[in-house]
């Protein structure tokens, strides 16, 4: 139950279906994340695993601190890789990998690099850069552009606001040269 990717060095290189982790092929043909079996044919066989300790909520609904799944949702969102991540921080890409996948934790100067890194707030990074939408609209209130526009788009009507959706997107593909 695995995806074969291209082989590296005469090993084969796969993804487990079950936790996506990509990783070259064991002896056992068991992920070494989530233990399962990386054959197609066989079922499933999944080790017993200890629970995972959440942490308590404080009253903001979330519970859990998920670092290295909050870093890597944070980095695919600004469309980087690892590598790419890496140079912002000016550290090695493995470091970066290793990271995402609990395999080290990064220290507080690595967590204000990163949140630098991938243009957020440590407690953004910490949170996994889930903002209510209370903090959306503030922040798309404070740009001048739709501020000066939020008063005009009451009065428009659904046909109206559609023409200059297209408009703006026109604009944006095909940007025209002033005179």
């Amino acid at each position: 139950m695995a995806t074969t990717l291209a082989p590296v060095d005469s090993r084969e290189v796969i993804r487990c279906d079950h936790c996506l982790l990509v990783q070259f092929r064991t002896t056992n043909d068991l992920c070494r994340r989530c233990h399962a079996s990386l054959d197609e044919d066989e079922p499933e066989v999944m080790q017993a695993q200890p629970e995972p300790q959440v942490l308590p909520s404080h009253g903001n609904g979330r519970g859990h601190l998920n670092l290295s799944a909050s870093i890597r949702s944070l980095r695919l969102r600004n469309g980087l890789s690892q590598r790419q991540l890496a140079t912002r921080m000016a550290v090695p890409r493995t470091y970066v990998s290793k990271i995402e996948n609990e395999k080290a934790t990064p220290t507080l100067s690595s967590l204000e690099r990163l949140a630098r890194a991938l243009e957020v707030t440590v407690p953004d990074l910490l949170s996994g850069g889930e903002r209510t939408r209370q903090e959306e609209v503030r922040d798309l209130m404070q740009d001048p552009f739709v501020s000066e526009m939020m008063p005009f788009l009451s009065q428009l009507n659904g046909l109206q606001m559609s023409s200059i959706l297209a408009q703006v997107r026109d604009l944006t593909v095909r940007p025209r040269r002033s005179a």
